[in-house]
Parts: C-alpha cells; sequence; structure tokens
C-alpha cells in the first residue's frame, strides 16, 4: 500500500510539473518585416564640388524582390551650364535593368563650371519603371574652402639590391585641396642611409615643391645604405605633409649580402726586399670585408719582364665576411735585375668581387754578381799595374 501511495504521489507530482515545463519555452522569434521594392541609394547624398572641376558621387539601384524591368534614368535641378550624366561603368547610360534581388552600380558625374556661383544646388535622379518609381535627392554645394588634403602612392614600394645599390623609389603626391599647396618631403630611414629627393625626371635634389590644387606631381626618393650594411630588409617611410595635412607612404629595400675583398701586405705594407735571381717568399693577407662570402678566390701578380712570380695556396675556396687568410708569393727577380725599385701587382680575383695592390719591390744585385763584378775589376787593376811597370822602364 505504501508503494502504490509513492507512485500516485509522482504521478501527481509531474502532472503538477507539465505546465510549468511548458511555460519555460522560449517565446517564438519576431517576425522580420519583408522588404519589397525598387531603392535608389548613395553614401554621401550631400558633397562640395570645386569649380571649373568635375565630381562624382556613386549610386546603387537595388531591386528587392521585384521581377527584372527596364529603369529609366534621369537627373533634374542641374544649373544652366553644369552637365549631369549618369555613368554605367565609364559609359553615359539612360536605363539600367537590376536583376531580382540584384543591384546595379552607377555614377553621378557632374561637370562644374569655373564660374559656378558659392552656394548648393539641388538635383533630384530619378529612376523610373512600370511598376516601381523613386527619387533621389543630392545636394552639391559650390565655393566652401576645402581642408587641406594630401594623398601619396607609390609605384615599386619593395625593391630589391646591394650594399652597393643605390635605391630610387618613385611616387606621386596629389592635392585634394581646393588650393595650391608647398609640400615638404620628408623620409625616416635606418641609421647611416642617406635620402634625397628630386622630382621623377630631375636630378635637382629638393626638399619641398608646389602642387597644384586637385593635381598630382610624380617624385622618387633616393636611399644609398651605409656600405657595411648587412643583408635582410630595411624599411622608408616617406612623408609629404603641408598646413596640418600629411600622407605617408612606406617602402622596404631587400639588401641581399655582397662579398668585398682587400688585398695587402703583412701590418699593411706595400713593399718588400728581394735579391736578383733569388725567390723571395711576400705574404700577403686576404681580407672579406662584405656582408656575404667571397668563393673561388684566385692570386695572380703581373711582376716585370723575366720575373717570376707563385702563390701558395694559389686559390682559397671560400672566405668569410670579415675573415682574412695569409697567401705566400713567391717573387723571383731576374737573375739580370740591377739594384732599384720595382713595381709588381698581385690581385685577388673572386665570384662578386676583385681587388689588386701594387707592390715596390726594391731589389739588390746578388752576390755571385758582386763577386764577379769585384773579379773584373781586379783583373783591369792588374793590367793596368802590369802597363805601367813595363812601359815606365822604357
Amino acid at each position: 500500500m505504501h508503494r502504490a501511495f509513492r507512485v500516485i504521489s509522482l504521478i501527481a507530482a509531474l502532472a503538477a510539473a507539465g505546465p510549468l515545463a511548458q511555460a519555460a519555452d522560449p517565446p517564438a522569434a519576431t517576425a522580420v518585416p519583408h522588404i519589397k521594392g525598387l531603392f535608389l541609394t548613395t553614401d554621401y547624398p550631400s558633397v562640395a564640388a570645386r569649380a571649373g572641376e568635375t565630381t562624382t558621387i556613386k549610386l546603387k539601384l537595388q531591386n528587392y524582390d521585384l521581377p527584372p524591368e527596364r529603369v529609366a534614368l534621369s537627373v533634374d535641378g542641374a544649373p544652366a551650364g553644369w552637365n549631369a550624366l549618369i555613368l554605367g561603368g565609364s559609359t553615359p547610360v539612360r536605363a539600367a535593368m537590376p536583376a531580382t534581388n540584384e543591384n546595379v552600380p552607377l555614377t553621378l558625374r557632374l561637370d562644374v563650371p569655373a564660374n559656378a556661383p558659392k552656394g548648393t544646388q539641388h538635383l533630384v535622379i530619378h529612376a523610373k519603371a512600370s511598376g516601381a518609381n523613386v527619387d533621389l535627392p543630392v545636394d552639391i554645394t559650390t565655393g566652401e574652402e576645402l581642408p587641406a588634403q594630401l594623398s601619396l602612392k607609390t609605384k615599386l614600394p619593395s625593391l630589391n639590391g646591394t650594399a652597393t645599390t643605390s635605391f630610387e623609389f618613385q611616387f606621386t603626391v596629389r592635392n585634394d585641396s581646393d588650393k595650391d599647396l608647398l609640400v615638404k618631403l620628408a623620409a625616416q630611414a635606418p641609421p647611416n642611409f642617406q635620402t634625397s629627393f628630386m622630382e621623377a625626371y630631375g636630378t635637382q635634389e629638393l626638399s619641398s615643391a608646389p602642387v597644384e590644387a586637385g593635381k598630382d606631381k610624380d617624385f622618387k626618393v633616393k636611399v644609398t645604405p651605409p656600405a657595411s650594411v648587412t643583408a635582410g630588409t630595411y624599411p622608408v617611410l616617406v612623408r609629404a605633409s603641408s598646413e596640418g595635412a600629411q600622407a605617408d607612404a612606406k617602402m622596404t629595400m631587400d639588401i641581399s649580402g655582397q662579398p668585398k675583398l682587400k688585398l695587402s701586405g703583412e701590418n699593411d705594407r706595400l713593399s718588400a726586399q728581394a735579391d736578383a735571381g733569388d725567390a723571395t717568399p711576400i705574404t700577403l693577407v686576404v681580407t672579406n670585408t662584405g656582408s656575404a662570402p667571397a668563393n673561388d678566390v684566385e692570386l695572380s701578380g703581373s711582376p716585370p719582364s723575366d720575373w717570376k712570380v707563385t702563390f701558395q695556396p694559389d686559390k682559397i675556396a671560400t672566405l668569410a665576411p670579415n675573415e682574412k687568410k695569409n697567401v705566400q708569393a713567391l717573387l723571383t727577380p731576374s737573375a739580370k735585375a740591377i739594384a732599384g725599385d720595382y713595381m709588381t701587382t698581385f690581385r685577388a680575383n673572386g665570384k662578386g668581387d676583385s681587388t689588386s695592390a701594387d707592390f715596390r719591390i726594391t731589389v739588390a744585385t746578388s752576390t755571385l754578381w758582386g763577386l764577379v763584378g769585384l773579379g773584373f775589376l781586379a783583373i783591369a787593376l792588374l793590367i793596368a799595374v802590369g802597363a805601367v811597370a813595363r812601359f815606365g822602364r822604357r
């Protein structure tokens, strides 16, 4: 009996919970109203224009849930002397046909005469179809002084080169103000990089230049890295500024490493002494002061005629940046060389760079030739003494 009572109590509890569970269900979502019709819109229905120039306004003709239909387009309210056209792409159009739930982009082009008076002109763009008509009011204000506004666009914002490259970036500055501006040019480059500005097809350096209202002008900035620069990517920021307005553009230089060879004697000496006919060792020091390895560095020399020179070793397979290696040059002057100073050129030629150094070689005659000379002198002296003794008795 107690078990039956517990079952009846459980059923009663579930029955009581039923309405509560139903009350906890989320309410039905609010229905979104259905949009249907033809719409003509623009992001900027009121704009300022400059007398004597052309102004354009972007439009959009939208079809919501209507069958495709020819829509006639027209403009009313343009003052005398103004030329108002509706363009589809770059072609004047008088009608458009947006597909169902699609839109057609259009452009209102206004050619404002130079003598247009100050004030606001109210234009209306009409879009008429058999089943729907829509009008878009547009206000055009002339005579207002526009704030200074500049834009800067680069042609090639990234260039590749080596440490010996002078990078030239071309860019265009546009003056979107209603008056002429004197535009100052400046660059932010890494330390020890040299920068200079010129007109695009000029060579005269400048720091500022006039840019007419509504016009643009082409410039170039020349960036020269230091010879010691390592391989890497380096940024350059170019800025054009005038009357509180400025425009920036970032450019980059991708600099690859390059070997730089240097050839000298031991302790930077460029002179040596040698004996005629004898092989004389001369220590040469080959150094890579560049930012990339120097490969296949070959040693050669240009001594005077009848001299000989060999190298140990005569080739260096690779020379890392800031590395130096000693090479022994074995120089043999001609056995007939007379005492004096001679010039010998040593060279180091590698892939990517080469160098040379002129050495002054002071030659002393060999001991053998000195003994031979003394012998000739002794013989000549004996002959002279004999001649004096013989002819002196007469």
